[in-house]
């Protein structure tokens, strides 16, 4: 019997998953790793059906094949992108094409992480269990971020730019809460990869596209970024004469 307090239990929910995986055997072999982590899965096997499944269940993420029947894994991250309900829906996908221009694709698409087929799937349990941790606060709520026109609530997950809502993906408000909590310094490529996705190798790619995308939402004119600036040659700083304010 367990000793937690009811209090750490609440906070401690079980998250749900639904895995979108078209072949019933590696789907058998995944939900039975992700259960035993003490996930809850449910489990479609094509788009049509994994949009259904999401509006139906609401889960905390969706684990994503890209390769499937009817609409692939990409259409489904856009049209769930492209729903308010669903906007910051976290997002895995599951690749068999391991060329860069792929990742890119699903990345461009929405997908908050990939995972390259054939994978482990401890290694699948690690990537969720790590997303999930970065969406839901189980620990004392953190105070919210207020710097330059931006406001961001750590435990609410939300943000907004001059009192406007920001619909920003994890990896997308994950990155923008790390730059505002470290104004005017430079980062690499390879360290936001590691601090902000928790990855010690990849493909730096990933970095890129994600803050394409972040610009986006955050600057009026995107090729001519005022907050999130490139330092050629080294990495991105976000540029604020103030001192931040919130967390550390």
């Amino acid at each position: 019997m367990s000793t937690d307090s009811p209090a750490a239990d609440s906070r401690r929910r079980d998250r749900r998953v639904l895995l979108v995986e078209d072949q019933r055997d590696l789907a058998e072999v995944a939900i039975g790793y992700l259960r035993a982590a003490g996930l809850l899965v449910d489990h479609a096997s094509d788009g049509f059906s994994a949009l259904a499944a999401v509006a139906r269940i609401r889960p905390d993420l969706v684990v994503l094949d890209r390769m499937m029947p009817g609409i692939d894994g990409l259409e489904v991250c856009r049209r769930l992108r492209a729903e308010p309900a669903t906007a910051q829906l976290p997002v895995l996908l599951l690749t068999a094409m391991s060329d860069e221009q792929a990742r890119i694709d699903g990345l461009e698409a929405g997908a908050d992480d990939y995972l390259t087929k054939p994978y482990s799937p401890r290694e699948l349990v690690l990537r969720v269990q790590a997303i999930l941790r970065r969406t839901v606060s189980e620990f004392a709520p953190e105070s919210p971020i207020d710097l330059g026109g931006f406001h961001l609530d750590p435990t609410a997950r939300t943000a907004r730019l001059d009192g406007e809502p920001l619909e920003l993906t994890t990896r997308e408000f994950d990155l923008l809460a790390f730059f505002l909590k470290r104004p005017n310094q430079v980062f690499r490529r390879d360290e936001l990869l590691r601090v902000v996705w928790g990855w010690t190798h990849g493909d730096l790619s990933t970095v890129t596209v994600h803050v394409r995308r972040l610009r986006e939402k955050i600057e009026k004119n995107p090729e001519s970024a005022r907050h999130l600036a490139t330092v050629w040659g080294v990495g991105y700083r976000f540029e604020h004469p103030e001192e931040t304010r919130g967390i550390d």
